[in-house]
């Protein structure tokens, strides 16, 4: 009988014992089979079994999350075959999608568009699990081949969701947007790869010649090989010039779905980007390509276009589309500086911006469950109607726009802090240019996140009605709890900032 090459039993034990820690995914697999099988069984009206079992799956796989995050809090480690990587940063990450994940499969069946749709939701929870499992292989990836593989899985969902509402043309028409500029997005990517692995010899960003080979390779060739990858992350994360299907892919589809893709996308996107960076920006002889330079543009950029675009903007979507845009910018100012300290404030940024980006999106089901309102004209007179729920979006708006004593404006400060450390070290005018434009296009902001308290308090309604209709008490019990937790991280950063 013929022996097994060392390599191979190598191999196959370390498989063996990546499967050990890998107990988060290996979840999300079961839970994604178990949420099909019922969906199966019991079509239309599998909905709410399907929503209190992924609710539930997905605390336990916080469980694992935190599982791994004691084990290699000081260290990580490279998973099946040198293809995924596991550490600090991306198991924070996952743990920030995990708990976004679970407040959207609470808040999906609020939303009566998507609840009175012909299909039921069952499908939806469905899509939704097997894209966190994408999300989580995004934020771990360690190859160019598992990079892209698992930001294909997480796109197909997202034009899945997308389109989920069949009987509206206006979602049919921005799913389809969203699925040609993907494909693009997608090509683009996949050809960048191809140069990059064609130039250094490897898919695995983290093997020991890598830079070396791709140091040796022609100059315009490495250039345009990091240009194309980029872009196909930047449509991710929606930076300028990437960002042209945002408003009317974020208008068009269910608000729910918006808040999907406003967050979970963005914050694997990010985890990605890191993860692409991490072997170049710790390389002292690099020099084929200024990350930090060409990065610090586009934030500069992504911030001014996202913020100056939604001023002239009256659809409530399309206002947080552009001020998602926005956001990206902002927090690709951490990501340039490359500091352990700027990790933990992208994080925390990520946090207060998923927590308040859905409470401000479930408000706008709120309101257009209630009363149809869907532009900032809309809202005119309703605050005196609704008292808790806008007074809850001006607190929510507060923290976007980064107002002091607000939890955002405790997440733009560590931002802040990280970037005029490095700017003290080396007085680069990039670094200059990032921090004035920060703080300009912050104000900027308060001018098209202030039309709405304006709106629901100091306007009057262009028609006076005799009767408000009650709106679901869910729905309002999830966006005040999103609230507080803003407030508290307002007045106690430390209780996250520490943990992170």
């Amino acid at each position: 009988m013929q022996q097994v090459p060392p390599y191979l039993t190598q191999q196959l034990d370390d498989v063996m014992s990546s499967l050990l820690v890998f107990k988060p995914e290996l979840c999300l697999a079961g839970l994604f089979l178990l949420v099909l099988g019922i969906d199966l069984i019991y079509r239309k009206n599998s909905g709410k079994a399907c929503r209190m079992l992924g609710c539930a799956g997905m605390l336990l796989v916080l469980a694992a999350d935190l599982g791994q995050y004691l084990i290699f809090k000081e260290q990580g480690r490279f998973l099946f075959i040198n293809n995924l990587i596991l550490n600090h940063d991306n198991i924070v990450l996952k743990m920030i999608i995990d708990a976004v994940t679970f407040t959207l499969l609470v808040y999906f069946p609020w939303d009566h568009q998507l609840k009175t749709h012909k299909k039921g939701l069952g499908d939806a929870y469905t899509i939704i699990i097997a894209s966190v499992l994408g999300l989580h292989l995004m934020v771990m990836s360690a190859t160019l081949l598992t990079m892209f593989l698992s930001i294909e899985m997480v796109s197909i969902a997202s034009y899945l969701l997308v389109a989920y509402r069949t009987e509206s043309n206006f979602s049919a028409e921005a799913a389809l947007k969203y699925v040609l500029f993907g494909m693009a997005a997608s090509a683009v990517m996949l050809y960048g790869i191809s140069l990059f692995y064609g130039f250094s010899g490897s898919i695995n960003l983290y093997h020991p010649h890598m830079v070396a080979n791709l140091q040796a390779a022609d100059p315009t060739v490495i250039v345009l090989a990091v240009v194309l990858i980029l872009a196909g992350i930047g449509f991710k994360l929606s930076f300028v010039p990437l960002h042209f299907w945002v408003p009317d892919v974020y208008q068009g589809a269910s608000t729910p779905v918006t808040a999907y893709l406003s967050t979970l996308p963005k914050i694997a996107g990010f985890g990605l980007l890191v993860t692409f960076l991490r072997p170049f920006m710790f390389n002292p002889t690099w020099s084929r390509f200024d990350f930090t330079l060409i990065l610090s543009i586009a934030a500069i950029v992504t911030m001014i276009a996202g913020n100056f675009a939604a001023i002239w903007q009256q659809n409530v979507k399309r206002i947080l589309a552009y001020s998602s845009v926005g956001h990206t910018g902002f927090a690709l100012m951490a990501i340039v500086t490359f500091t352990p300290q700027s990790m933990g404030a992208l994080s925390f940024y990520l946090i207060v911006y998923a927590i308040a980006n859905i409470g401000v999106l479930g408000l706008a089901t709120y309101f257009a469950n209630a009363m149809q309102a869907h532009t900032v004209n809309d809202y005119k007179g309703l605050g005196t109607k609704y008292p808790i729920a806008s007074v809850c979006f001006v607190v929510l708006l507060i923290s976007l726009t980064g107002i002091p004593v607000s939890a955002g404006f405790n997440a733009k400060v560590l931002v802040f802090s990280s970037v005029y450390e490095v700017y003290q070290h080396g007085h680069k005018g990039i670094m200059l240019a990032l921090l004035v434009t920060g703080a300009v296009t912050t104000v900027v902001s308060l001018f098209y996140y202030l039309k709405i308290p304006l709106n629901l308090f100091l306007r009057k309604e262009d028609t006076v009605r005799n009767h408000y209709p009650a709106v679901s008490k869910d729905l309002l019990v999830m966006i005040v709890i999103l609230s507080l937790i803003v407030v508290l991280l307002g007045i106690f950063p430390d209780a996250l900032a520490n943990l992170l």
